[in-house]
């Protein structure tokens, strides 16, 4: 194993890490950003106020495209299987 098929792995698994986290970071950052509005809006500072719906927001999505990332983590993993067998 050469070092450009190192970098070619490296760079499979940080894409592949990042695309599978997306979704939850991203809901997570929109309804943080929507509650952190609301909260200016109606001066309501009440600092417990942001986790609940947050956590709600993330397990849904996570619940909703688990099937998509199974099928992406499958494939990350089948992916190395086979550099694996072509090291060898």
């Amino acid at each position: 194993m050469n070092t450009s098929e190192v970098i070619v792995i490296g760079r499979d698994l940080l894409m592949t890490g990042l695309l599978l986290s997306l979704p939850a970071v991203l809901v997570s950052l929109i309804v943080g950003g929507t509650i952190s509005i609301f909260q200016t809006v109606t001066s309501i500072q009440e600092q417990t106020l942001t986790f609940a719906p947050r956590i709600m927001a993330v397990a849904l999505i996570l619940m909703l495209t688990l099937p998509w990332i199974l099928k992406v983590a499958t494939a990350f993993v089948q992916r190395m299987f086979l550099h694996m067998l072509n090291a060898v």
